[in-house]
């Protein structure tokens, strides 16, 4: 079945866990761990062998092609950089810099570990969005490139990007025309 004309369908995939995923650790470029390589294998058959815009980070490569996936890179689909936090767990941060935490997850403006605040993150993934043709893409990316999309689509404030909890291999399905975009279950 194919897209009514001038419809975007976009199927959003969050990456399978890594061991980031499992300590609560500011994520960097590792790999999936076992369990995730296993999770996302067992997923394949639902994607046949189409293609993917992909992020480059290995965690999303290796998920598309544990997918099944042919996967076309995409820089606009990156993780969120996260500065100097990279790679430490959420508690370890907390218990280093509780005022520039405290900062980072009250204002979307703030960037106190010196990579993106979320307030560049919802423009970085407006801007991916408003440049989608029309008809049917898969995209594999990470939890906040998703939580970014799901904000911008329902027209939500930016201190809503954390009430959006995405999980790993998580599938998030929108539907956009004209610039309007619509939340809706992946089948």
């Amino acid at each position: 079945m194919t897209a009514p004309s001038g419809v975007t369908r976009l199927l959003l995939v969050c990456h399978a866990s890594t061991s980031a995923t499992a300590r609560a650790a500011f994520p960097g470029d590792e790999p999936l761990d076992g369990r995730g390589l296993r999770q996302a294998a067992g997923l394949a058959a639902r994607f046949g062998h189409g293609s993917a815009a992909c992020a480059a980070e290995l965690r999303c490569t290796q998920t598309a092609a544990a997918l099944g996936l042919r996967i076309d890179l995409d820089p606009l689909l990156a993780d969120c950089d996260y500065g100097r936090w990279t790679g430490k767990t959420l508690d370890e941060v907390e218990a280093g810099e509780p005022e520039s935490l405290a900062a980072w997850l009250t204002d979307p403006a703030a960037a106190p570990h010196g990579g993106e605040s979320i307030a560049g993150l919802l423009d970085r993934v407006a801007g991916w969005l408003s440049r989608r043709a029309p008809g049917r893409t898969v995209a594999v990316t990470h939890p906040p490139f998703i939580r970014a999309a799901v904000v911008h689509a329902v027209g939500a404030p930016p201190s809503a990007f954390w009430r959006v909890d995405v999980a790993p291999l998580a599938r998030v399905a929108l539907t956009g025309r004209g610039g309007r975009w619509r939340l809706s279950y992946p089948a």
